[in-house]
């Protein structure tokens, strides 16, 4: 299977700072990874970086045969990788639509449209007239993945989409990227919540201080409580 992200000998930080540390990490095309590990790993730092909200270090970040690393967000962004960022960061004072038609703009022409983001969350069609700042944790979480999927990307960058949500918002939010993830789309999914990972997740990958020190079939890790344990503190 043909790789879409290759990730090599990967470092970056912040002020000097060392947090990841020669990350070494694939994504096959169409394929979902979930990268886990417990608070403070470097887990959104690589997302970060990946996406160019954070220049590396040194490293390699490759999109098939496109070296992207140190480029900047909307570069990245145009060769084809969107991200829905930890803490949703809507257009507060625009309506549903109005976001929606904004990310829509500019962005790579491909099958996702306003109309089609409607049919797999209806929801956002019943509230398109309303505010960012009306809708609810859960409403505007579907609204950060409407908004991502606009841009019609290659790879999509989840972290943490489960944060702040009650546990029945968070299996909507699962049942909704699970369409996604019958459709084919490739994804890195950072996420806490575990069951939702094992949902989504083709492949499990572990980050303990800014590295990759495990990683295997979602099946294999689930069945492997001693390891989950070890890694995680879980199982």
């Amino acid at each position: 299977m043909t790789n879409l992200l290759t990730v090599s000998d990967l470092h970056a930080g912040y002020a000097g700072t060392t947090v990841l540390d020669g990350i070494d990490f694939t994504v096959p095309e169409g394929a979902a990874v979930a990268l886990l590990g417990r608070n403070g790993v470097g887990k959104t730092t690589f997302i970060h970086t990946v996406m160019g909200m954070l220049r590396p270090y040194s490293g390699s970040i490759r999109l098939h045969d496109r070296e992207l690393a140190g480029r900047p967000a909307h570069t990245i962004a145009r060769n084809g990788v969107a991200i829905v960022p930890q803490g949703r960061r809507v257009f507060a004072p625009l309506t549903v639509e109005e976001n929606l038609r904004i990310a829509a703009e500019g962005h790579r022409r491909g099958r996702w449209t306003p109309a089609r983001i409607y049919e797999l969350m209806p929801r956002l069609a019943e509230r398109r007239t309303h505010r960012g700042d009306q809708l609810s944790g859960g409403e505007q979480q579907m609204l950060a993945i409407g908004r991502a999927l606009l841009r019609n990307p290659r790879l999509l960058l989840l972290d943490e989409p489960s944060d702040g949500l009650a546990p029945a918002i968070v299996d909507h939010v699962a049942e909704v990227l699970k369409g996604l993830r019958a459709e084919g789309i490739t994804a890195v999914l950072v996420e806490q919540d575990l069951h939702m990972a094992f949902r989504l997740a083709d492949e499990v990958a572990v980050m303990q201080k800014g590295r990759i020190v495990h990683r295997s079939p979602t099946a294999d890790f689930r069945r492997d409580r001693d390891r989950a344990h070890t890694l995680l503190g879980v199982g």
